[in-house]
């Protein structure tokens, strides 16, 4: 649905005419059907390359196609739906009037149209808000109607650029729910964020773009099993004694509460013997859990080695 080869964009900027790269030698590709989380923090370039597909603006180098043909071709066009991070309302009209004047734009007859709006509005949850002015809906609802927009020509691809943001958990889970919609229907969704959590719970794939390289693509447990610090965490309770001390210098991370005394492991390797010393030892094993690693760390560990990377 997306392919983007050597991908690279450069703004110039100031009065001594520096040049900025924000892409660098992108190459990515994104399957019919799936859910594509494109993180990053802050100015990493997720809005640039989102414009860049959109035909808003025009790369410096590489090319880039959508559903198999080049970026500008009308008829894809057709087949895209959009929501830009910060998008623009005619807050004078109401939902009805709003998703009435895009859905003209294509083309579509008046009465397709109609039911199509009925049914977008029940999607997104206006459909007893269809006759108030946008001027009067809060961010959530702004954002829903948003969404039902983006989807009023029935697209293939849907492309969402922080489509989360700004919202509350209950405006958060609404839009979730619906991108998994999305995909049971068959759409392909291409989304930015940097609300982690959101990502990991939906999508099938992500891509981590950091200073305008994409550092890693993958499913999020592919990530997560290549990259991500996996430990185990023990509570004993009654620790006393020689086996206490030799817990205490076997494990990576030790904290006592009272009775109970909390451990960390690195690895599974000296487990069984921790396990060991405390049943033998006189203690009692209380829990054993073993902690993957999150998106959150290791995309906060990609953007640490990058910052590293970039000092003197």
């Amino acid at each position: 649905m997306i392919v983007c080869e050597q991908l690279t964009k450069q703004f110039v900027v100031g009065l001594r005419q520096r040049k900025v790269t924000v892409l660098q030698g992108l190459d990515l590709e994104v399957n019919a059907g799936e859910i594509f989380g494109f993180l990053g923090p802050n100015g990493a370039g997720k809005t640039t390359m989102i414009k860049i597909l959109m035909g808003l603006i025009y790369p410096t180098s590489g090319r880039a196609s959508l559903l198999g043909k080049p970026l500008g071709d009308v008829d894809v066009k057709r087949q895209i739906g959009f929501l830009p991070e910060s998008p623009y309302f005619y807050d004078y009209l109401t939902a009805d009037e709003f998703l009435l004047f895009y859905g003209q734009l294509f083309g579509t007859p008046r009465a397709e149209l109609k039911r199509r709006i009925d049914e977008l509005l029940t999607l997104v949850g206006l459909a007893k808000s269809r006759s108030l002015r946008l001027r009067r809906f809060s961010k959530g609802m702004l954002q829903r109607v948003g969404l039902a927009q983006a989807l009023i020509n029935d697209p293939q691809l849907v492309i969402l650029d922080e489509p989360m943001s700004g919202l509350d958990p209950i405006g958060r889970k609404e839009v979730r729910d619906l991108i998994l919609h999305l995909k049971e229907r068959g759409k392909t969704v291409f989304f930015s964020s940097h609300i982690l959590s959101d990502v990991e719970t939906i999508c099938n794939r992500v891509g981590i773009l950091v200073r305008g390289q994409l550092r890693e693509v993958g499913s999020v447990e592919e990530l997560l099993g290549r990259y991500g610090d996996n430990t185990v965490e023990i509570i004993a309770e009654g620790l006393t004694g020689p086996p206490a001390e030799r817990l205490r210098n076997m494990a990576a991370k030790i904290m006592i509460t009272g009775a109970r005394t909390w451990l960390r492991f690195d690895s599974e390797a000296r487990v069984d013997e921790a396990v060991a010393l405390i049943v033998n030892g006189g203690g009692r094993l209380v829990s054993l859990a073993r902690q993957k690693g999150s998106l959150e760390d290791l995309f906060v560990k990609e953007v640490a080695q990058s910052d590293r990377a970039d000092r003197p």
